[in-house]
């Protein structure tokens, strides 16, 4: 059955819109030095109109921003950046929220109430303030993005991965593998996050999307990845002055982190409605 709703997931228009959407950037990002055509840092024809050629003869495919750099090639170069920072800040937020909630499902009592009490403090506040201030407080870096999402974002995971737990952890084959004799490490690997997984992947994705967003809105308010680094959020801050008379600097790394987003999006959804809906073999429901 596994390998059915596997097949039916691949066929879902939704799963496979999305998977192309966050797929194009996915490529850049592998590839970014054979996609670009240009050196994201360097400096060419300033303020280029997409499809122009500059005094040099290059082509810019979307133009060039305030100081002469190939804006096609940045996004392509930005692509790396996300896809690299985002997914290494959203594993390292589900690590840390699994095992809390791993833990608090699983032995209950002062655990959980520890626990569950460190998680609402910090989900008692903004979230966008958290990023802030753990980044003004430990300055703009990869590292100190990561550290951002995970202390913002591991509380949420923390209580989905505790519902899931409380809930697996009631049923016979895990209190069969506590009868046998197993560790709580075991049990909890073995018998408890593989039954979770399902629930988990659609909250990974979604978790990315927000991850890309925040990236960008960190970029935006000047607080994300230094200069001059590519970064989609960071773009959208620089082309900010000159918007109006040169929109395109504004618009393409928009589109960009909407894209990715939207593709995350949909492949939630798409993993979601694969998991709920039945699967019929030979006319009958599997």
């Amino acid at each position: 059955m596994n390998t059915a709703r596997l097949v039916a997931g691949l066929k879902s228009p939704t799963v496979v819109v999305g998977g192309l959407m966050v797929g194009i950037w996915v490529v850049c990002a592998l590839f970014a030095p054979w996609i670009a055509p240009y050196d994201p840092l360097q400096n060419k024809a300033p303020l280029q109109l997409p499809l122009s050629t500059g005094p040099d003869g290059s082509f810019y495919f979307l133009g060039t921003d305030l100081l002469g750099r190939d804006i096609f090639s940045r996004l392509v170069y930005g692509a790396r950046t996300v896809v690299l920072w985002a997914g290494l800040a959203t594993a390292t937020a589900f690590v840390v929220g699994l095992a809390m909630g791993l833990a608090a499902g699983f032995y209950r009592g002062w655990v959980d109430r520890v626990l569950s009490f460190v998680a609402n403090v910090i989900l008692s506040f903004p979230v966008l303030v958290l990023y802030i201030l753990v980044i003004v407080t430990f300055g703009a870096s990869g590292i100190n993005i990561v550290l951002a999402v995970t202390f913002a974002s591991a509380p949420g995971i923390f209580r989905i991965v505790r519902a899931l737990t409380i809930d697996i952890a009631a049923q016979d084959y895990v209190a069969a593998a506590i009868v046998q004799g197993e560790s709580p490490l075991r049990i909890m690997a073995a018998e408890i996050l593989p039954n979770a997984a399902g629930p988990l992947i659609v909250d990974a994705c979604l978790r990315l999307g927000y991850t890309t967003i925040t990236i960008g809105v960190l970029g935006f308010l000047g607080l994300g990845l230094p200069p001059p680094t590519p970064d989609w959020g960071g773009m959208v801050n620089d082309g900010r002055p000159m918007a109006i008379a040169f929109p395109h600097m504004v618009i393409f790394p928009c589109i960009a982190i909407s894209m990715m987003t939207l593709g995350l999006s949909l492949l939630a959804d798409g993993i979601r409605e694969v998991g709920l809906s039945p699967v019929r073999s030979g006319g009958k429901e599997a």
